[in-house]
């Protein structure tokens, strides 16, 4: 095995990335996706759990003009998911009432499904435009589902918040279809057929809340719903924001707990995602997780039928310090002097927000 390649195997491995990180050892150099194109305009980022040992210093920011344009995009998107989610739209409303307006986001998430080139690439290749890099492959065996996350250039020197605030890491998954039945790969290739290049445009697509696909037939959705959820979720909502989620230690009022900060949205008549457990954490304890139960709204369907789909949610996370930064004051305490990259254990039942079983508790 060449060395390219053995990079390529250590980055793609979950376990052995996210050992390195509770490790506090430098995690692998960004790896290839096949087919994605990573360009001189894609410096390598130092990564959290580096930050003291010696690796690269941060890129520099993006030029101010693709700054601009880009979180014009990432603006729109948002606007999209806060216009579908009234749920997303009023926790915001509501931190910065109690806290004021000291809201980053951690990460934004998308799904995808991944055949015929309408995967994780066709939304990657848009951010990897913008100085992302690709960290670490996530594997999820049950849900038929592999994911990609995504660093951003560096975050030094952002006063604002929100979308204008640091820039969020990406978490971009991807269904595997030619691992579902016969029956479902037909309807979700059914679909593809009819988006021509769309995948070409997956960001236009997000911008705009539209599919690139036909509207499709109730039954249709109803059948992946029967084998996946994840699947019948992407037929409706396509390229659409799944999720943004809360950086809670970025708070400066008592709910940057996010112990405190679960409390708080659920004093607030809000429904946790329960799978798991309201709180989901990594096996080192420095990662931790919540996140409310999808909004639904109603969907009129290509043959008439209207009927109530899930949509989005929004998430909360913790990081806590590297045990090597755990003496710093809180004044010192930068970003990359906390836990990186995600977890398994804890995206796989974050991914439940949108099932049947989260959204009949929500309603109950």
């Amino acid at each position: 095995m060449s060395a390219g390649s053995a990079i390529l195997a250590a980055a793609r491995s979950p376990g052995a990335a996210l050992l390195r990180l509770r490790r506090g050892a430098p995690a692998a150099a960004p790896f290839r996706i096949p087919g994605l194109g990573v360009g001189p305009g894609c410096r390598r980022i130092a990564m959290a759990a580096a930050a003291d040992s010696g690796a690269p210093a941060p890129a520099d920011p993006l030029p101010k003009g693709a700054d601009s344009f880009f979180r014009t995009v990432i603006s729109n998107m948002e606007k999209v998911y806060l216009n579908r989610n009234p749920t997303a739209k009023t926790i915001l409303e509501l931190i910065r009432s109690y806290d004021g307006d000291h809201i980053c986001y951690d990460h934004l998430a998308f799904r995808t499904f991944g055949v015929n080139g309408y995967g994780i690439n066709s939304l990657a290749d848009f951010f990897i435009d913008f100085g992302y890099l690709p960290r670490e492959e996530l594997r999820f065996p049950a849900k038929k589902l592999r994911a990609i996350w995504f660093s951003p250039p560096t975050n030094d020197g952002y006063t604002g918040t929100g979308v204008y605030g640091p820039l969020p890491r990406i978490f971009i998954s991807e269904l595997l279809v030619d691992e579902l039945t016969a029956q479902s790969q037909e309807i979700i290739h059914k679909y593809i057929k009819t988006s021509g290049k769309g995948n070409k445009h997956a960001a236009v697509a997000s911008i705009s809340g539209e599919l690139t696909w036909e509207k499709p037939i109730y039954s249709d959705f109803e059948v992946l719903s029967r084998e996946s959820e994840y699947a019948a979720w992407t037929l409706v909502n396509g390229y659409a924001l799944n999720h943004a989620t809360i950086a809670t230690h970025c708070l400066e009022s008592d709910i940057r707990s996010i112990n405190k900060f679960n409390k708080f949205v659920e004093d607030n008549g809000f429904k946790l995602n329960s799978e798991g457990g309201i709180l989901k954490v990594s096996p080192d304890g420095l990662l931790q997780q919540s996140s409310t139960v999808a909004d639904s709204s109603l969907f009129t369907f290509a043959d008439g039928i209207i009927e109530s789909v899930p949509r989005s949610y929004i998430e909360f996370a913790e990081r806590l310090l590297l045990p090597q930064f755990k003496d710093l004051q809180d004044e010192e305490v930068k970003e990359h002097h906390r836990r990186d990259g995600f977890e398994v254990g804890n995206a796989d039942k974050i991914f439940e927000s949108t099932s049947k079983d989260q959204l009949t508790r929500r309603s109950a």
